[in-house]
């Protein structure tokens, strides 16, 4: 029997794995990678929504179109305002918003005008009912008015001939309220991005299907679906791929042809089994495929034609952050627009944390804010990769640095809130 040392070689288990890209490094240089998509459509500003403006908008008009009160009252001359004392005016009609009282105001007269309506010709300020003393036709002022108060000016908002918005925008719900305040009932956006995804595995079976020994149901397809409908795109779904390089390789194909980005769950680790790195590598290119980090080292990148690839590990846990890690980003970039900020918080942590130097940690908390507004986290138990729960227990990722051996009760962590991801 031979005594010979068996070699190991580097294992997601290992905290240090030197053929393993530093995280920082592959984020960016995925970021750097990816070109935006540039065809566009015309679509109605009510399906507008989330998507990115192809071409600056500039306004055709006033906003608002008229100068109008801010307020219920009273449209008075500024020359009538008292200095001191008080200072009787006699009221001689009503402005209603979308009713303008058409006759001038004279001296020491006034007009009743409600919220939005035009500022009557000769008035320009607005005293409020509840600074009025009203007498049958007359009202009552003091000297506590000011010249020019509660009046809205013609173009105070958005001047004709303004820009409003640069192309790249991601139209919010207050975007479409402001384009339709200038009349605009379409705009040009950036066409939707197309992403197909698919799973790999023979042991995956569909939800609604019974389980045979050793399956498990696909839960990926579904996370996938789920975290890619919040971004606004068209989303393929594939379905399974039983795990033979010809099948691999017409999904890859078949995706290729419908999409802009694809995506796979499982099959790039080294099992004998695992065939889309290698489908990958036979019909495109991979520019890497190991990350340093936990959960979610082996992760792939590449293209295949036109499309950019993402090849996600196939444990529950790591596709999820991945995901919102490398891939959402990415694909942010890709629909035209600059990826989203992500929150960042320090947080204290009610949990001793384990870890060795060597790769970073997305560990999965649940984050809350104390009446004195600091923040604490707690891990959601327990933290392997095939654990689903969580990552649905927790509201935030808990950032450990490459460098970090571990973390104390009540020491200091990074925390990433999930709402910035979605």
């Amino acid at each position: 029997m031979s005594k010979e040392p068996i070699q190991y070689q580097a294992s997601c288990m290992d905290d240090y794995d030197p053929s393993s890209m530093d995280a920082a490094v592959a984020q960016k240089h995925i970021l750097d990678s990816v070109q935006a998509i540039e065809d566009v459509e015309t679509v109605t500003i009510r399906n507008a929504l989330g998507r990115i403006l192809a071409s600056p908008i500039s306004s055709e008009l006033d906003v608002p179109g008229h100068t109008n009160s801010a307020m219920d009252g009273y449209a008075v001359r500024s020359d009538d305002l008292p200095s001191a004392g008080t200072q009787r005016l006699k009221v001689i009609g009503t402005a209603f918003a979308g009713r303008p009282f058409t006759s001038a105001v004279a001296e020491q007269e006034c007009v009743r005008i409600m919220t939005g309506a035009v500022m009557p010709l000769g008035s320009d300020s607005v005293v409020m009912q509840e600074h009025v003393q009203r007498e049958e036709d007359e009202i009552l002022i003091d000297d506590q008015q000011q010249a020019g108060q509660n009046v809205r000016l013609t173009g105070e908002d958005i001047a004709k001939g303004d820009f409003v918005f640069q192309s790249g925008r991601r139209l919010s719900p207050a975007d479409i309220g402001l384009l339709a305040s200038l009349g605009i009932a379409e705009v040009c956006v950036i066409r939707k991005l197309k992403v197909a995804f698919f799973s790999t595995g023979d042991e995956l079976v569909s939800i609604g299907q019974p389980l045979a020994s050793g399956q498990i149901y696909d839960s990926n397809r579904y996370t996938l679906w789920s975290m890619l409908s919040e971004l606004n795109i068209e989303v393929i779904d594939l379905g399974v791929v039983r795990d033979a390089p010809e099948l691999v390789e017409q999904a890859f194909k078949e995706a290729a042809a419908k999409a802009d980005v694809i995506l796979t769950s499982g099959g790039v680790s080294v099992g004998e089994a695992d065939f889309v790195k290698e489908t990958l590598a036979s019909l495109g290119q991979v520019n890497f495929w190991k990350v340093a980090m936990k959960p979610g080292r082996p992760l792939a990148f590449g293209q295949v034609e036109q499309a950019y690839f993402f090849g996600l590990p196939g444990n529950p846990v790591s596709v999820m952050v991945t995901f919102y890690i490398f891939v959402q980003a990415a694909i942010e970039k890709m629909m035209g627009g600059e990826p989203r900020p992500r929150i960042r918080l320090q947080a204290r942590c009610k949990n001793q944390l384990r870890k060795r130097a060597g790769r970073v940690e997305y560990q999965r908390g649940v984050f809350e804010v104390d009446a004195d507004g600091v923040y604490s986290v707690s891990k959601t138990g327990a933290q392997g990769s095939g654990i689903l729960r969580s990552m649905s227990d927790a509201n935030c990722f808990i950032f450990l640095p490459m460098e970090s051996e571990g973390v104390a009760a009540d020491a200091m962590v990074e925390i990433w809130p999930f709402d910035s991801f979605r």
